[in-house]
């Protein structure tokens, strides 16, 4: 039985991240159980959400600035230490759109999982 990860997200767009997270859960359920179980659309619902939900995995979602990214990572290290994080780089989901945006996700998704350091793509 595969281990089940819980992911929340950090997206402005919570409705665009659930159908974007919805279609990268489908498409590795034969590897993963991903249970996607919450969203913050702003930085100060980060930490009650990390709280309140308890996670495996965030994501942050490009509508970050870089540095916005960092603190929202450094809000979820502090609050669950070994959460495994993904930041989408800034700007990505607008300049390459939303199926790049699932693409970026499900190639990282191996190193995400096995690797306790943020990841970021570039």
């Amino acid at each position: 039985m595969p281990a089940v990860y819980k992911l929340m997200s950090v997206n402005t767009a919570p409705e665009r991240a659930k159908r974007l997270i919805g279609r990268v859960v489908e498409d590795v359920k034969d590897r993963w159980t991903i249970q996607y179980i919450a969203n913050a659309e702003r930085i100060d619902e980060v930490l009650p959400t990390l709280e309140r939900e308890r996670p495996d995995i965030m994501f942050v979602a490009s509508m970050w600035t870089p540095e916005q990214q960092q603190e929202i990572v450094l809000i979820a290290q502090k609050a669950i230490p070994g959460i495994k994080t993904f930041k989408i780089p800034t700007g990505f989901q607008v300049e390459k759109g939303p199926d790049a945006v699932v693409e970026l996700i499900k190639e990282n998704l191996p190193s995400i999982l096995n690797d306790p350091e943020p990841k970021s793509a570039l």
